[in-house]
């Protein structure tokens, strides 16, 4: 069994970090999700960001990507994705999601053997996820508007 990854929107840190607990993740919140098993957020989506920015990995993986929520010793986890990758999914169309898929398939983290079709169905839930965090806007007791955050939970 692989470790469980929901990519998900929130409107704020607060709230992605309330769902943590959540029996059934971000999802039981009514908050848009896409559930994913074996994408991390860290190795495998920092070679995808890679890939979409033409940044270099080893500059990727230097970012302090500080959790909102942490539980069962670590094992549970909500952070954010960099503003990068979720800017660089959502403006990106469905040819370049698919362009994209074929390198990220021969990656080591995916063994050289993801299908690259399969791939680039997760890419285009994510886009999709980082599109729809990107259009939300919420408006708080104050009168300020916000975009949405796009986060991950890891659960173990």
């Amino acid at each position: 069994m692989g470790v469980l990854f929901d990519y998900f929107a929130a409107p704020d840190n607060d709230a992605a970090a309330a769902t943590i607990d959540l029996v059934g993740g971000p999802g039981e919140a009514s908050l848009p999700t896409v559930q994913l098993k074996g994408v991390d957020p860290f190795v495998q989506l920092g070679t995808l960001e890679s890939l979409l920015t033409g940044v270099d990995y080893d500059t990727i993986i230097e970012r302090d990507i500080a959790p909102v929520a942490m539980a069962g010793d670590g094992v549970r986890l909500v952070v954010p994705l960099t503003e990068e990758l979720s800017a660089a999914l959502s403006d990106a169309d469905d040819a370049r999601l698919r362009e994209v898929a074929e390198p990220w398939s021969r990656t080591e983290e995916f063994g050289g053997e993801a299908d690259p079709a399969d791939l680039a169905d997760v890419l285009t839930g994510l886009a999709e996820l980082a599109r729809d965090a990107k259009t939300r806007v919420i408006t708080s007791t104050a009168g300020s508007a916000s975009e949405w955050v796009t986060f991950v939970t890891v659960r173990g």
